[in-house]
């Protein structure tokens, strides 16, 4: 992470009275939330649609758990 995703996710994490360390984003996750935001701006033509589909799937992985990439895959209609 660079060091503004990370004084950000430094500061979340103080705000939720959680571990930093709990935060941290593996390189697989930010490509996969990195492809998710571009297929959500290109296919939709609207690229607001990219923070908002990203936030979802993080609201499903949060109270449902799974595997990142396959809710990715779900929410863009690839076959799992």
């Amino acid at each position: 992470m660079d060091e503004w995703l990370s004084d950000a996710r430094d500061r979340l994490a103080a705000a939720a009275g959680q571990d930093p360390d709990g935060l941290q984003l593996s390189q697989d996750e930010v490509d996969e939330l990195l492809e998710l935001a571009r297929i959500a701006a290109h296919e939709s033509g609207e690229r607001i649609n990219a923070p908002l589909l990203c936030y979802l799937i993080g609201l499903v992985h949060a109270r449902r758990g799974g595997e990142l990439a396959d809710l990715v895959d779900a929410a863009v209609g690839k076959p799992t």
